[in-house]
């Protein structure tokens, strides 16, 4: 990633449905978003976000739901960092992080993220939790 976030007080929230669907449009309007915000399509900071939204969608929508309620979506672009939030209704089971064992095929999204995000956490709040990770400007 480059010096690509360069937008200051932009935001970008909208819910989805707890469901698999939910999740891959969550994915896809980030990446839209992105692009209305002036960072192109394919761009490392555009597959960097996908993949990071699609990996904390699908925790939401695997582990953090609540019959009956929605995840949201949440993108902040500070200066200089881009915060992605995604929260969920279930705030007594946070996010785990498996040790990496190659050969298996799933549990590792989290360390994708941890890869490609400058930071991340978990956050409580009023009801559930929210998970988010910040990309910030690097050198090229």
């Amino acid at each position: 990633m480059n010096a690509e976030i360069t937008l200051a007080g932009n935001e970008f929230v909208q819910r989805f449905s707890a469901t698999r669907r939910g999740a891959r449009l969550a994915r896809r309007l980030a990446v839209y978003q992105l692009d209305t915000w002036g960072v192109p399509y394919g761009s490392g900071l555009s597959d960097d976000v996908a993949v990071i939204v699609s990996e904390l969608a699908a925790n939401a929508v695997l582990h953090g739901v609540v019959p009956g309620r929605d995840f949201e979506l949440r993108l902040s672009a500070l200066a200089g960092t881009l915060r992605i939030e995604v929260s969920d209704a279930r705030g007594e089971r946070g996010p785990e992080v498996r040790p990496f064992h190659p050969g298996t095929d799933s549990g590792f999204g989290l360390h994708l993220v941890g890869a490609l995000a400058t930071t991340w956490g978990v956050k409580d709040r009023i009801v559930g939790k929210t998970v988010w990770a910040e990309l910030s400007e690097r050198e090229a």
